[in-house]
């Protein structure tokens, strides 16, 4: 079983909104979320996904967004821990809280593609909506184990683990060299 591209990219967006807009640890150094026209800027970046053009985002929706993140990120940290329960719960209370409901949308492929919104089409709402059906899609089939959080030291970064085998440990490639290079260091590193 494969993500659908729909539910890919709204994973994708979850993925770049919870590590763009929250704070912890990236690449081994401390992570401040931004705030600000930084924060308007970083929503327009992370929705800027599979092609789509950077869409006009407003300070009051990159807020709603952040803080829509944090809510994400618990899903991400639980699913991390093996606490499906405690991701189900999380991602059902966003799902009330948007009220997202499924629609058939035609796309620029023949046919129609299920598609997620939220009781409004603006911009947070329907984001996040369409973030928390895709979690939704995830963690309700055997792909829950694909949600992740960076195995690097001092990294929390979150991804979505698309390799065939399933093992996918670090947010990015950066990570990983980082890891490896601490790994050979620590092989070829004189004994005292």
């Amino acid at each position: 079983m494969t993500f659908d591209s729909h539910v890919f990219s709204v994973l994708t967006a979850a993925v770049q909104l919870v590590n763009r807009l929250t704070d912890g640890h990236l690449g081994g150094t401390v992570f401040v979320a931004p705030t600000g026209q930084a924060q308007v800027d970083a929503v327009a970046d992370a929705l800027s996904i599979d092609g789509r053009p950077r869409p006009a985002v407003t300070s009051a929706e990159a807020k709603q967004l952040a803080e829509f993140s944090a809510r994400m990120r618990i899903v991400f940290e639980a699913v991390h821990a093996g606490d499906l329960d405690a991701a189900a719960r999380e991602v059902n209370r966003m799902l009330l809280d948007t009220n997202a409901r499924p629609q058939l949308d035609r796309g620029a492929t023949p046919g129609w593609s299920l598609h997620f919104h939220g009781a409004d089409d603006t911009l947070a709402n329907g984001w996040s909506a369409g973030c928390a059906a895709g979690l939704a899609l995830a963690l309700g089939s055997t792909l829950a184990g694909r949600l992740g959080i960076c195995a690097a030291p001092l990294c929390d970064r979150t991804f979505v683990d698309t390799s065939r085998n399933n093992q996918r440990r670090f947010c990015s490639p950066q990570c990983q060299s980082r890891v490896k290079a601490a790994t050979h260091r620590s092989r070829h590193s004189p004994t005292i």
